[in-house]
């Protein structure tokens, strides 16, 4: 099981040499091609090492971390030297010095996933300073339980595909349903019902209307509305306006179902603020014909209508508004609650929403407690590490920035989700040390002091299951352990028994054992459910029969049905026990950046504004079609979109023409934080003056000793502003940014990202 589909592997020489997708997934993901080839590729780390200059001058910060080379150490070594750093540092300057990071998408396994390993480590050795939400849905996580009281049920419990393709007339989605987002869900997935559930509501006489500056941001036949990037937010509050003003708005289930409409509809009809949003004010905005708007509003009132907002759209400034104006319109319908109807939240984001959840816990390893209570929203590590001392705001509270001495980074790679690359390497010399545990030289593993080499998720037992996927699948090892390869967990184990915790972080169990126990547990919760679908074996016939088992899934789910049905039995955890339009709680924050209800602000980053006169082509920084992340850019589907070696960057055939570009050139793209190079493809389905640059091109300096080195791949967080979504959330503003190109001229530098570091015997 791999994060984008189930498949079976022919190895060959300690080398998975062909994948084959499970037989039950009815749309598989050629993202399954980049896993052949990946075991043994240059790109792996072969065993334990640590940066020449950390090694020979001792903690400390450093500017030669990303360009220094590193020494191979013994097993034995290494321990000793990371034990005795996490002495050092604990002993000197606290628990609280110590950041712990994982992103947690390194592998789908239930034991072996990195993230777990290594938060259980942490705490166990007295605690340290954490982060809170993602980089995919910093804002959301923030905002959402302040309107509709959850967060995690909005894409575990939404409502199905099933229903949706029997139920909806008209889906209207901002950020539209990308299919290439679907191939992935977090810790595996055995079916991709995405595309034919589209297919069926079309068949049955459903439209689609997307908004978004990219026509392919929806599969198959649709209505393709345009706006100007970063305008979703006063599209929705026009639309709002005529449901208000033509009498179409559901006023009984506004006042059952919801508080603070009416000072939600003060500020809509310009009452507060002098502006009323109406069409033709959104159309100066967006670039859409007020009328067009005006005809959608009617028709969203007249029938069965889901309104669906992408991830992607709060990955921006103010990006907390976009969901939160999608509940207000959905709300305003009526539809809430209603099988087809409603609001949606992350189709087209990842393969979870619209899946059927499952009732049971899943198997999950135990971390225990953290002592230490700091803790950053994830994607303000830069800030973290620059600012020490410093008071930030959260969430109505006002927090400080711990002083961080060691990094200890386990299961992701910060250079494919954070932005501003430079700023984040000039971040990074702060620290005293930096420890990185990875299969793979990335480029946190190049600008590590201590390097863990890690194996995959093909080299070692493991299960899996997500909680919206009917499968529990045993995870064999494919191939042996590479090079000097170890578990996360046997690195783990040999620094908890010499740092003195050893056997409570072991609990006395193997690997193997360890599987097990997690199995039977889950086994328990399974047996005790009288509608289970089967009998699950016993853990020895589970691993050896090689079958998965089958879990009773809850079908055919409505979001907010129970809330609709008796709010009164089923209030949400808001402090209303309804959805609040209006929050007071947020309101009374008194933040300039995010008011108490969904609003519009003009962003920073879009073509409306002055800084567009310098850099007139708004760029989209989306998740790429061919790997998840950035991980295997090396592998054969992700190799081959390159254009000469370097990242696509799609282009309207008309701006291409401006600058006297043709597919295939290669361009620097630029802006005052950085460049990069990409390779031209031209694309009449995007809006002018737009760009697509997806993100994960492994980032690959032309001078490795210069933070603000043109990036010679393609990484477009070189370019991207680091700086949060509101005083609110902090959450990651990374999808819009403008910038410029021009033709690359010069010699192509050689792409160097899968290089190893040189890495010299002890």
């Amino acid at each position: 099981m791999a994060h984008w589909g189930m498949f079976s592997a022919r190895a060959q020489a300690g080398e998975v040499v062909a994948v084959h997708p499970y037989a039950g997934d009815r749309d598989p993901s050629p993202i399954l091609g980049n896993i052949p080839g990946s075991v043994r590729h240059r790109a792996r780390i072969t065993g334990p090492a640590v940066r020449r200059g950390w090694l020979e001058d001792g903690p400390g910060p450093s500017t030669r971390r990303g360009n220094d080379e590193f020494v191979a150490v013994s097993w034995d070594e290494l321990t000793e030297i990371l034990a005795g750093e996490l002495r050092r540092v604990r002993d000197r300057h606290g628990n609280r010095a110590i950041f712990g990071g994982s992103y947690g998408w390194s592998a789908p396994g239930r034991f072996h996933h990195a993230q777990s390993q290594v938060h259980r480590f942490l705490k166990m050795f007295g605690g340290y300073t954490r982060s809170v939400h993602s980089y995919s849905l910093g804002a959301t996580g923030v905002v959402m339980p302040h309107v509709v009281g959850t967060h995690w049920k909005l894409f575990a419990r939404s409502t199905s595909w099933e229903v949706i393709a029997r139920e909806t007339d008209l889906i209207v989605c901002f950020g539209g349903i990308p299919l290439k987002n679907t191939a992935v869900n977090d810790g595996g997935t055995s079916d991709h019902p995405t595309r034919g559930a589209l297919d069926r509501m079309r068949a049955r006489g459903g439209r689609i209307v997307s908004f978004s500056p990219i026509r392919s941001d929806v599969h198959g036949e649709h209505e393709w509305f345009a706006p100007r990037p970063g305008t979703d937010v006063a599209v929705m509050l026009a639309l709002a306006y005529v449901l208000a003003t033509e009498d179409l708005a559901d006023r009984a289930f506004l006042d059952r179902y919801c508080t603070g409409y009416d000072r939600f509809e003060e500020y809509l009809l310009g009452h507060t603020d002098g502006v009323p949003k109406t069409p033709e004010w959104a159309s100066r905005l967006s670039g859409l014909p007020a009328s067009d708007l005006v005809d959608l509003a009617r028709r969203m009132a007249a029938g069965r209508t889901l309104v669906s907002v992408t991830w992607s759209l709060q990955r921006v400034r103010h990006g907390e508004q976009a969901p939160w104006a999608g509940v207000t319109l959905a709300a305003m319908l009526g539809q809430l609650g209603v099988p087809g109807g409603g609001f949606g939240h992350g189709y087209g984001s990842m393969n979870e929403p619209g899946l059927a959840p499952v009732p049971y816990p899943l198997p999950t390893l135990f971390q225990g407690n953290n002592d230490v209570e700091d803790f950053i929203p994830v994607a303000a590590i830069a800030d973290l590490l620059s600012r020490p001392g410093e008071q930030f705001d959260y969430d109505g509270r006002r927090l400080t920035f711990p002083d961080i001495r060691l990094v200890y980074w386990a299961g992701g790679n910060p250079f494919h989700h954070h932005q501003d690359l430079g700023r984040l390497r000039r971040a990074l010399q702060r620290p005293d040390t930096i420890v990185v545990h990875d299969p793979y030289w990335t480029s946190m593993a190049k600008h590590a002091d201590i390097v863990v080499p890690s194996t995959t998720a093909l080299e070692r037992d493991d299960l899996t299951c997500t909680r919206n996927d009917p499968l529990l699948v045993a995870m064999q090892a494919a191939v042996p352990p590479f090079a000097d390869a170890r578990d996360d967990y046997d690195t783990f184990m040999a620094l908890a028994y010499r740092l003195g915790f050893g056997d409570r972080f072991t609990e006395g169990r193997t690997s193997r054992q360890w599987i097990e126990h997690l199995y039977e547990q889950w086994r328990g919760f399974v047996l005790a459910d009288d509608r289970r679908v089967e009998d699950p074996p016993p853990f020895g016939e589970f691993w050896s029969g090689g079958h998965p088992v089958r879990m009773r899934t809850e079908d055919d789910l409505t979001l907010f049905e129970d809330f609709r049905t008796d709010p009164e039995r089923n209030p949400l955890r808001t402090p209303s026990g309804r959805i609040e339009i209006f929050s007071a709680e947020i309101d009374g924050f008194g933040y300039d950046d995010c008011a108490g209800h969904p609003k519009w602000y003009e962003p920073e980053e879009w073509l409306g504004s002055p800084r567009a006169g310098r850099f007139p082509l708004h760029l989209i920084a989306n998740q790429p079609a061919t790997r998840l992340h950035g991980q295997l850019d090396h592998g054969a589907v992700s190799q081959a979109s390159k254009i000469r070696g370097r990242e696509p960057i799609r282009i309207h055939p008309d701006d291409a023409a401006q600058r006297g570009l043709g597919d295939g050139d290669i361009v620097r793209v630029f802006n005052d934080r950085g460049s990069c190079l990409a390779g031209v493809v031209l694309d009449d389905g995007l809006l002018p003056k737009v760009v697509q640059l997806a993100t994960g091109a492994w980032y690959d300096p032309l001078d490795p000793s210069d933070p603000g080195s043109m990036c010679v791949h393609g990484n477009p967080n070189v370019l991207t502003p680091d700086v949060g979504t509101s005083s609110l959330s902090q959450g990651c503003t990374g999808q819009h940014v403008l910038v410029e190109m021009e033709r690359f001229d010069g010699d192509l530098p050689p792409i160097r990202a899968y290089d190893p570091p040189v890495v010299r015997p002890r």
